[in-house]
């Protein structure tokens, strides 16, 4: 068997100093790929994130009835999920997935989006929809894999009554039931074209009411908690009284 050659730092006779330092250099030199290599997967990452985003201002510009909708969702859901101790990072996946939820609705036609009536049954199937379609176009980024759930399940319900998976209970990722909460109450303070907004108040007690049934409870509690420390002054949540009779399907 041939003996190995050692390094020339090491050989004999090599200055002692002379080798560290060439070591080191080496060592520094890979330090610095390491932190370029870095910084361009995060560059690439950001570069996704807002083609993305760009998707889903899209699908906002053209309904000024959800207008702004996906950007509160994303925001209040990542606060929430810090004050649930999700690490930074999850919660800025949180954040981000609730603010990317409703961007399979790119696949949606327009009239069933902007239908100013309750959609019939087939209109349903067609909305029902949009969380894979949304699920489909983020999967290709395997850094956004927790994002991917999120959009997927975020209509599905404890009760297992959701969308499209029937997922019940803890089945559903916590992401998916974080963003639900955040829909359900920014929908319920939102006009829409089949329906005026509920006044504040109104709306969250009907998202207390949901706690343990079709809503997490430990989500709720928290989202409510945090809409009594810091009152709202968005202008969709207006002083309109509570409709008399109020649909079970909150959200499209």
């Amino acid at each position: 068997m041939a003996a190995r050659v050692a390094p020339a730092a090491f050989q004999a006779g090599a200055d002692p100093a002379a080798a560290y330092r060439r070591l080191s250099a080496a060592y520094q030199q890979t330090l610095r790929y390491a932190e370029d290599v870095k910084r361009l997967y995060q560059q690439l990452h950001r570069s996704i994130y807002q083609s993305l985003l760009g998707l889903a201002n899209a699908l906002e510009a053209k309904d000024a009835y959800t207008r702004g909708h996906s950007e509160r969702v994303g925001a209040a859901s990542r606060r929430v999920a810090v004050a649930l101790g999700l690490q930074s990072q999850e919660a800025d996946i949180v954040g981000q997935a609730g603010l990317l939820h409703d961007i399979g609705k790119i696949g949606v036609p327009e009239a069933v989006l902007r239908k100013r009536v309750e959609l019939d049954d087939d209109e349903w199937a067609l909305m029902r929809k949009h969380p894979l379609i949304g699920a489909q176009i983020v999967s290709p980024f395997e850094f956004f894999a927790v994002g991917t759930l999120t959009i997927r399940h975020h209509h599905e319900r404890l009760d297992g009554s959701g969308y499209p998976d029937g997922l019940a209970g803890e089945a559903i990722p916590i992401g998916a039931r974080i963003v639900a909460v955040a829909d359900v109450y920014d929908a319920l303070t939102s006009d829409r074209p089949y329906r005026a907004a509920l006044d504040r108040e109104a709306a969250l007690a009907y998202v207390a009411r949901q706690a343990g049934r079709t809503l997490d409870g430990r989500v709720v509690a928290a989202f409510v908690a945090l809409a009594r420390e810091t009152p709202s002054a968005d202008p969709h949540v207006g002083a309109r009284p509570a409709l008399a009779a109020w649909h079970t399907t909150t959200s499209r």
